[in-house]
C-alpha cells in the first residue's frame, strides 16, 4: 500500500482508507502470466486528478500509473455544438464498438487493462500476438488507448467488422499524465509499427463539419455502425462524440434484453438523443414514425424473448466463445470473471485449430430472478 500512497501523493493512512472505502481495488490475478507485475491496485471512483480506471502498479521496472480513460462527453445536437467547441479544423473519426483497453509494456512484456482496471487475461494474451511491442519499446512512456472488437470478445459481441477479435488505436496518450499525442503521430506510429487505428473518415472545417458529420453518421448507421468521434487534430481540446440512430436502438435492445439488470441505465440518454437528432434532422412523419418503430421493436422484442425464455424454464445470457493460445491464460480468464462478480456456466473447453476454445454463457441473474418472481404471480 506504501507504492499506492507515494503514486497518488497520499499519506499510507489516506491510502489505506481509499481502499476500506472500496475506493481502491486490487487490479490484478497474481500469475505467472502477469510475471512482470508484483502488485496493483485501480481506482474505482475519481479520485482527485486520477480518472476512475486509473492503474497504480509496482513492476520489475519500478513504480508505473497508468491513468484511467477520460469521457468523453457527448454532442446532442451538431449545429452549433461542433462550431462553439472546436477552433479550427477538425477530424471525424469512427467509433467503434466494443470495449476499451489500454495497452502498456511492463518489464519484458505487454499488458492490456480493461475500462475499469482490471488486467485481463484474454486482452493481454491477443495483444502480445497481434500488437508489435517494438512501439513501446521505442516509446516507453506511452500507451495505446484501444477499442477491441470482433465476434469473440468476452465483453460486447460485434460481427458487423468480420473480425474473431480486433485492436484498434483511437489515442495515444502518456501513462502517467494522460496527455493525448496528436492525430498525425498516431498515423505515423501506426504505419511505422504495423497496429490498426480507428478509420479516420474525414478532415474538414468546423463551420460545415456539421453537415459532414451528418452524412457520415447516416451511412454508419445504415452499415450497422455505431457513430463518431469528433476531435481536435492537435488533441488540446477534448474530443465530442456522437451516435447513429441504429446503435442507440441496438444499445437498447441489448439493455432491455436484460431488463432488470441494464434497462435503467441505458433508457433515458439514448431516447433523448433520438428526441434531438429527430428534431435537429428535421424528419418528416413517416420518418419519424420509422424511428419510433425501430426504437419501440429495440425495446420491446428482446424482453418479450427474455420473458419466454424463462417462462420455458431457462436462464436469461449473454453467449460467448474465445480461443486462447494458452490453456493456463484460459483458466486464468476464468478465475477474472469471478474476480469481477461475473456468473458465468462454461463448457469444457476443447481444443481446435490451434486454439484452446471456451464456451460460456454470463448468467443475468437480477433479470433472470426477477421475471421469475413475476411469473409466479407476485406484484411489481
Amino acid at each position: 500500500m506504501n507504492f499506492v500512497a507515494q503514486a497518488l501523493n497520499l499519506n499510507p493512512l489516506a491510502a489505506k482508507r481509499l481502499e476500506e472505502r472500496n475506493i481502491l481495488r486490487k487490479a490484478i490475478i497474481p500469475h505467472d502470466f502477469f510475471s512482470d507485475v508484483i502488485d496493483a491496485f485501480k481506482l474505482d471512483k475519481k479520485f482527485g486528478e486520477f480518472e476512475e480506471g486509473t492503474v497504480i502498479a509496482r513492476t520489475t521496472n519500478g513504480l508505473e500509473v497508468v491513468r484511467g480513460y477520460p469521457k468523453i462527453r457527448r454532442a446532442l445536437t451538431l449545429f452549433p455544438t461542433l462550431k462553439r467547441h472546436f477552433k479550427r479544423d477538425v477530424v471525424i473519426e469512427e467509433k467503434m464498438n466494443g470495449y476499451n483497453a489500454r495497452i502498456v509494456y511492463f518489464g519484458k512484456n505487454i499488458y492490456a487493462i480493461t475500462r475499469r482496471g482490471f488486467f485481463c487475461p484474454y486482452t493481454t494474451e491477443k495483444a502480445r500476438e497481434m500488437i508489435n511491442e517494438s512501439f513501446f519499446k521505442d516509446h516507453p512512456s506511452l500507451m495505446l488507448c484501444c477499442e477491441v472488437v470482433g465476434s469473440e470478445s468476452p465483453f460486447v459481441v460485434k460481427d458487423v467488422y468480420g473480425k474473431p477479435i480486433d485492436f484498434y488505436a483511437f489515442d495515444i496518450r502518456e501513462k502517467k499524465t494522460n496527455r493525448a499525442m496528436p492525430i498525425e503521430f498516431k498515423e505515423k506510429a501506426s504505419e511505422e509499427y504495423g497496429f490498426n487505428i480507428a478509420p479516420i473518415l474525414e478532415v474538414c472545417d468546423k463551420k460545415v463539419a456539421h453537415l459532414r458529420c451528418r452524412e457520415i453518421v447516416e451511412k454508419l448507421g445504415g452499415e450497422g455502425r455505431e457513430g463518431i468521434v469528433v476531435k481536435d487534430p492537435r488533441m488540446e481540446i477534448p474530443p465530442i462524440k456522437y451516435t447513429a440512430s441504429q446503435s442507440n436502438a441496438s444499445d437498447l435492445n441489448y439493455a432491455f434484453r436484460f431488463f432488470n439488470d441494464y434497462a435503467k441505465d441505458f433508457m433515458l440518454s439514448r431516447i433523448v438523443r433520438e428526441g434531438f437528432q429527430s428534431f435537429e434532422f428535421n424528419e418528416s412523419e413517416a420518418e419519424l414514425e420509422e424511428r419510433a418503430k425501430r426504437l419501440g421493436m429495440a425495446i420491446l422484442k428482446p424482453m418479450v424473448e427474455s420473458i419466454s425464455k424463462v417462462a420455458g424454464g431457462e436462464k436469461v445470457t449473454e453467449d460467448h466463445k474465445l480461443r486462447f493460445k494458452s490453456r493456463e491464460v484460459l483458466e486464468l480468464f476464468k478465475l477474472q470473471l469471478k474476480k469481477m462478480g461475473v456468473e458465468a456456466e462454461f463448457s469444457e473447453p476443447y481444443f481446435e485449430d490451434g486454439y484452446h476454445v471456451l464456451e460460456f454463457s454470463r448468467v443475468m441473474v437480477s433479470t433472470t430472478d426477477k421475471i421469475s418472481h413475476l411469473l409466479k404471480g407476485n406484484l411489481w
